[in-house]
């Protein structure tokens, strides 16, 4: 979507490097704006006149300045609003809890009862000045730990993204050795040009298969996935399952249309074809149910046991 600085009617298509710069009302600036604006001091916003500061300034994210202006706002409120699950007796109060912090910042967001829900978080503040410090430390204490895990994370990346470029180093050299070795096999060789070009080839395959094994036994998932030529094998040749049906033998599914077995079966139609099936399936899943477990002797098989 083409961005629009409503002042100077700008657009990203004719400035690529335009950045838009939005302020706690919700209304968007260029960046070339908001430094013209500044420049004979404090000044109001062009479209609601609130009293603006350049510091309240920051880089638009989002395609609508509204999300920007509510991110902002549930940012503020939630540094106060912290309580969390374990300060409440039951899940209905944590419940009404969040429902009045979502209130809140809808009210803040859409210009809503502004005097009022300000008064109101100012109240909540002064009833809860010395729980908001101390769910603040607490969600620092928390927050000090996600970032060890996530700077452990990126010492572990760092560390793969260094040893897959070294794996590129070493198979681009390799590469670079063979082609010299075939030139110079080629040129200064005595033996016929086909049975060289035979042999670097084989020697080509070895070096992937060992390539890929070893990937495959210190992780390596992404230069693991090199396709390698593997020897033909002989083509799979289906069997029948020799299964004990305990009855008559049901008939075999090649014979079920030609000894009328699906003459008074539904036909079936377009949409189930497509997806596979086809009446003989469910025929002879029947047939076997039926026939399945006939001459089994309960008495029998407790007198063997």
């Amino acid at each position: 979507m083409e961005s629009v600085c409503p002042r100077c009617k700008t657009t990203s298509y004719r400035n690529p490097n335009m950045k838009l710069m939005v302020n706690v009302c919700g209304h968007n600036l260029c960046e070339s704006c908001v430094e013209l604006l500044f420049v004979k001091g404090s000044v109001q916003c062009p479209e609601c006149n609130i009293p603006l500061r350049r510091t309240n300034f920051r880089l638009q994210l989002f395609e609508d300045a509204n999300i920007d202006k509510e991110v902002d706002i549930r940012r503020r409120i939630l540094r106060d609003f912290n309580k969390q699950r374990e300060d409440f007796g039951s899940l209905r109060d944590y419940n009404d809890y969040l429902e009045m912090v979502e209130d809140i910042i809808f009210n803040l967001a859409n210009n809503i009862d502004i005097i009022e829900t300000n008064k109101k978080i100012q109240a909540y503040k002064d009833v809860n000045k010395e729980q908001i410090v101390r769910n603040r430390l607490r969600g620092n204490a928390e927050a000090l730990e996600l970032e060890d895990l996530l700077a452990e994370e990126a010492k572990t990346r760092e560390k793969v993204t260094k040893e897959e470029k070294l794996l590129e180093d070493l198979e681009k050299a390799a590469k670079i050795r063979n082609k010299e070795k075939l030139i110079d096999d080629l040129m200064f060789g005595e033996e016929d040009a086909n049975k060289i070009l035979d042999q670097h080839r084989e020697e080509v395959k070895k070096q992937e298969i060992n390539k890929v094994v070893f990937n495959a036994t210190t992780g390596n998932d992404k230069t693991a996935r090199t396709v390698v030529n593997a020897p033909e094998d002989d083509p799979y040749v289906y069997e029948d399952l020799d299964q004990d049906f305990m009855g008559p033998l049901p008939p075999k599914f090649q014979c079920l249309q030609t000894e009328g077995y699906t003459k008074h079966i539904r036909a079936a139609n377009k949409t189930e074809r497509a997806g596979g099936y086809v009446e003989d399936i469910g025929c002879l899943r029947a047939i076997q149910e039926a026939m399945a477990g006939l001459y089994f002797m309960p008495m029998a098989e407790s007198a063997q046991s």
